[in-house]
């Protein structure tokens, strides 16, 4: 649901009115719908978005995102309130995995350590040995110093950290985003061709074939900031359109090009302001972890959090 123009302002001066009233903050990702970001403390990606979880004093954490981040933070700061605004924001990497299946995974592949992407569950964090973000997961699988690793459940982001470190076997789950999953080599050429001045720049949950064609590669924050301290112009954006839309807003002199109509996370989208307001009303949409699993996750997690990169 769309909030209506004519009670846009008085909803975020309600939201910013409860955060001091509560001692709240808003975490936003940078997939959210870009009015988002009018209400929240921090934006960005899912890394620096973990940090702030873990060093905020706020009592009260409303993450708009989805809800594997939602759970991140919960274990990151369990005696804090975590709340998602819509229950119904998942993510559909996430379940490409749980924890028999990463069971399964790592009994044919013993004695290798497990690095688990973010998105994923807090079972399938607790049962791995680090994680990392798509900003931090080739420092990650570096700081190892193994000659193997395992990597769940993104296929595409383990595949690049491998062709990212000699000598090192990344050993992929056959996970994948589907947002970047579905863009194409098509896709990018179709744009090249209509705009062959634009630099392209690609997440790296994109297939091999796609990232081959980009001129960056890098997480959401990465490509803007690497947009933000360019000298060129135009530039085709092969992530999702949340990036497009905080390009357009923070550098309107610069052109942006969505590399498809389809970039869309349509779980991402799903969060109002209006779902902010209620959840910081009613406290309501708090997210629990279990205990055990918490304190295992815990130990992955935090052990990304102080991997520098």
């Amino acid at each position: 649901m769309i909030v209506k123009l004519d009670n846009k302002a008085e909803i975020i001066n309600k939201i910013n009115k409860l955060k001091k009233e509560k001692n709240a903050i808003v975490l936003a990702h940078t997939y959210q719908n870009v009015e988002i970001d009018e209400v929240a403390d921090f934006s960005g990606d899912s890394l620096y978005l973990s940090r702030m979880a873990a060093s905020t004093d706020a009592d009260i954490i409303v993450f708009a995102g989805v809800y594997f981040m939602a759970e991140t933070a919960k274990i990151l700061s369990p005696k804090k309130t975590v709340l998602l605004p819509n229950l119904e924001a998942g993510c559909a990497m996430a379940d490409k995995i749980n924890l028999k299946q990463l069971r399964e995974f790592k009994e044919k592949y013993p004695e290798i350590p497990v690095v688990c992407y973010v998105n994923s569950t807090a079972e399938v964090k607790s049962e791995s040995d680090i994680c990392c973000t798509s900003a931090n997961a080739v420092n990650v699988v570096k700081s190892l110093n193994s000659e193997k690793v395992l990597f769940v459940p993104d296929q595409h982001l383990g595949s690049y950290v491998e062709s990212q470190l000699d000598g090192v076997k990344v050993i992929t789950y056959s996970g994948f985003c589907p947002i970047h999953h579905e863009i194409t080599v098509e896709d990018v050429n179709t744009k090249k061709k209509l705009y062959p001045n634009a630099k392209v720049m690609v997440h790296p949950e994109c297939t091999s074939d796609v990232t081959a064609l980009a001129d960056f590669v890098g997480s959401t924050t990465a490509i803007i900031k690497e947009v933000k301290n360019s000298k060129d112009n135009e530039f085709i954006i092969v992530t999702e359109k949340g990036v497009v839309d905080r390009l357009k807003r923070d550098c309107p002199q610069k052109s942006f090009i969505l590399v498809n109509e389809r970039a869309i996370c349509n779980s991402m989208k799903l969060i109002t302001l209006e779902d902010i307001l209620a959840a910081l009303t009613e406290e309501k949409h708090k997210i629990e972890v279990d205990s055990n699993i918490a304190q295992k996750a815990l130990a992955a997690i935090d052990r990304m959090v102080k991997i520098n990169g």
